[in-house]
C-alpha cells in the first residue's frame, strides 16, 4: 500500500530566481551589444551558476535552482520556446505600481506544441552541478510558468482566434510533453509559477476578468484549476510539482492586493499540486482565514512570510507567531517556509544587494530549523 505522506518535504524553500550577478549582467549586455558570442555568454552562465549552487548550498538550502540566470522573463523565455509562440515589441503598459516593465510580449502565430524546448539543457546542466557540489540531500528545483499564463498573457492570437477549446486542448498537451521531458532528463522537482490568480483577488480585478471571458467568475476558476489538474494528470508519482502564486514582483513593487478568498476552495481543495508558495509577507496579502479550505493531508503550504522585495530581516518572534495563526488551519506538518517571491523575477532584480539576498535566505533557513528542527 502506498503511504500518504508530504510530498514537497523542505521547511525551508524559495521560489527559484536570485539576483543576477555582475559577470552575468556584463556578458549579456556584451551579448545584446554583439561583443561577444553565445557560447562565450553560455560560459559565464554556466560558471556563474555553478557559484550559485554552492552558495544556496552553503545557505543550507536543500532545493537548489539556477537562479534563473539564463533568463530575462521568469515567464516569457519559456513561453516564447513552445511551439507556435513568439516574442514581439508591444505597446503594452505596465501594471505594475511605480515601475514600468519592458514591453517584451508573446503571441500564438501556429499550434501550441512541445518540441524539444532548450530549458530542457538548463535543468541537466543545473542537475549535474547540484550532483557536484551537493552531498546527495538536495534535490535540483525548476521553475516554468504555469499554462494558465499562456492564455493570460499573451498581447496577440494569429492562429487559434476564437477556438478557446482547441487552444486549451493543445495547450494541455504541450505542457505533459513538458513535464515529460523534464522527467526524462532527472527532475524530480518541478514548479508552476503562476499569477493568473490575481484575477481573482480584488473586486476591480474579478470585474476586469469577467469582462473580458465573457463568464461568469466561478466559470473561469473552475477552467484554470482544470487546466493544471488535466497537465499534471499523469505525472509519474516521483515528480514532486508544486505551483507559486503571487501579486507581482519587479524592481520591488507590485501590481495589485487582495487576500485568498474568492479561491481558497480551488487552490487549496481542488488542485492536485503537492505543493502551493503563497504570498504572505505583508497586509496585500489578506490573513490567513482562507486557509480553513485546507483538506488535502499530503499538500504542502509554504507561507511566504519574508520579503525578496526589500532587504530588513523580518522579526523571528512575530513570523513564529504567524506560523502559529497558520497552524490553526493547516497541520504544523504541512506548513513550510520561504520568501513571498524570487529575487529577481526579471533580469532587473529587486532593490536590495546580494548580501541582503542571502541574509534573507540564511533567516529563513534558521527560523525554519527553530520551528521544525530541520529543513
Amino acid at each position: 500500500m502506498t503511504k500518504t505522506l508530504v510530498k514537497a518535504q523542505f521547511k525551508a524553500d524559495h521560489v527559484g530566481s536570485f539576483l543576477r550577478t555582475e559577470p552575468i549582467k556584463k556578458a549579456r549586455k556584451a551579448f545584446a551589444n554583439g561583443e561577444i558570442d553565445r557560447a562565450t555568454l553560455k560560459n559565464v552562465e554556466d560558471k556563474e551558476i555553478e557559484k550559485l549552487v554552492q552558495k544556496q548550498i552553503d545557505a543550507g538550502l536543500k532545493s537548489i535552482t539556477d537562479g534563473e540566470f539564463r533568463r530575462s522573463w521568469w515567464h516569457l523565455d519559456f513561453l516564447a520556446g513552445l511551439e507556435g509562440v513568439e516574442f514581439f515589441e508591444s505597446q503594452y503598459v505596465s501594471a505594475f505600481k511605480g515601475a514600468k516593465t519592458r514591453n517584451n510580449a508573446i503571441k500564438v502565430v501556429g499550434k501550441i506544441d512541445f518540441d524539444h524546448h532548450y530549458m530542457i539543457e538548463h535543468y541537466q546542466f543545473l542537475k549535474e552541478a547540484v550532483e557536484k557540489y551537493g552531498d546527495g540531500s538536495q534535490v535540483a528545483k525548476f521553475s516554468i510558468p504555469s499554462p494558465n499564463m499562456l492564455f493570460t498573457r499573451i498581447q496577440g492570437d494569429e492562429y487559434y482566434k476564437s477556438n478557446k477549446e482547441q487552444f486549451y486542448q493543445d495547450t494541455v498537451s504541450a505542457y505533459r510533453k513538458a513535464i515529460q521531458a523534464f522527467y526524462d532528463a532527472g527532475c524530480r522537482y518541478l514548479q508552476l509559477d503562476d499569477t493568473s490568480w490575481i484575477d481573482f483577488v480584488s473586486e476591480e480585478r474579478i470585474t476586469a476578468v469577467v469582462e473580458k471571458e465573457g463568464m461568469d467568475i466561478q466559470s473561469i476558476i473552475e477552467t484554470r484549476v482544470a487546466c493544471i489538474n488535466d497537465v499534471i494528470a499523469d505525472k509519474p508519482d516521483d515528480l514532486v510539482i508544486t505551483m507559486h502564486i503571487c501579486r507581482g514582483n519587479f524592481k520591488s513593487t507590485y501590481i495589485t492586493s487582495g487576500g485568498y478568498d474568492h479561491i481558497s476552495d480551488a487552490i487549496f481543495a481542488e488542485l492536485h499540486v503537492d505543493g502551493l508558495f503563497l504570498e504572505y509577507d505583508d497586509q496585500r496579502s489578506g490573513d490567513f482565514e482562507p486557509l480553513k479550505s485546507f483538506k488535502r493531508p499530503n499538500l504542502t503550504v509554504v507561507l511566504g512570510l519574508f520579503t525578496s522585495k526589500f532587504p530588513e530581516l523580518e522579526n523571528p518572534d512575530s513570523i513564529k507567531a504567524r506560523i502559529n495563526e497558520a497552524s490553526k488551519f493547516i497541520p504544523l506538518e504541512n506548513l513550510a517556509l520561504s520568501p513571498q517571491c524570487g529575487f529577481a523575477s526579471t533580469e532587473e532584480g529587486n532593490l536590495l544587494t546580494e548580501d541582503d539576498q542571502w541574509n534573507k535566505i540564511k533567516h529563513v533557513v534558521n527560523i525554519a530549523k527553530s520551528v521544525w528542527g530541520s529543513i
